[in-house]
């Protein structure tokens, strides 16, 4: 058993770069993915929220056309939408292949979608009573967004962002398919195509950890902040 064990030691630091190599490359693209969703998936969220039916910015052109795309990107296979994306972001980016930076591009595409859902989900679950407290006050829609919605929300928003990243680190697994790397591409190409059972099971249990410390930090976080 010492010497098993001892054998394994030294395969993992053999393979100890390139695992390093593949834990950047995921981060890169969950970053890049993280952004996308605050920066985009946050205000489309809140678009949706707004102006649907009997809402304050009600807006049947813009809630269907959001609601659309929204719709279009979560019920289309990552996979797909992978290929699918390859021509445009060669055009804007220059490559599509071989690169984090470029496999970004589908994940920030999902993240915006998946994360948009989940606000627009965590705002409908505020209580009625301080959209009407707002509008009393004659909030404008700024006011109301910041200063009453988002704080109302702000616990369901953290466990929304906290369940859309997780998803984000399973998409991530995929980008090897385009040269993006990460750890779910150096589970497959370092411990399955080459029969390394081993490496492969290590790098799976390297990205449970990871979950589960995502997921923990997340609902402490989320708790922490629940004022009600």
């Amino acid at each position: 058993m010492p010497e098993t064990l001892n054998i394994y030691l030294e395969r993992v630091v053999e393979y100890g770069p390139r695992l390093a190599e593949s834990l950047t490359e995921s981060g890169i693209m969950l970053g890049f993915a993280s952004m996308a969703a605050i920066l985009l998936g946050l205000p489309l969220g809140t678009l949706l929220f707004l102006t649907a039916n009997g809402r304050p910015m009600e807006n049947k052109f813009l809630y269907t056309l959001s609601n659309a795309f929204v719709n279009i990107v979560r019920s289309f296979p990552f996979l797909l939408l992978v290929i699918a994306m390859q021509p445009a972001i060669r055009y804007f980016y220059g490559r599509a292949t071989g690169d984090p930076i470029a496999a970004s591009f589908p994940m920030m595409v999902i993240a915006i979608a998946l994360y948009a859902r989940f606000v627009e989900q965590s705002l409908l679950d505020v209580p009625k009573g301080v959209l009407e407290t707002a509008q009393s006050m004659g909030a404008t829609i700024p006011q109301l967004v910041w200063k009453f919605l988002y704080v109302e929300a702000r616990s369901s928003l953290l466990i929304g962002f906290t369940t859309a990243f997780v998803s984000f680190i399973s998409y991530s697994t995929v980008m090897g398919v385009v040269g993006g790397g990460g750890i779910g591409d150096f589970a497959i190409r370092y411990g399955y195509q080459r029969y390394e059972n081993d490496i492969m099971y290590t790098a799976i249990i390297v990205i449970i950890v990871f979950v589960e410390v995502v997921q923990w930090l997340g609902l402490k976080l989320a708790r922490k902040i629940d004022k009600r």
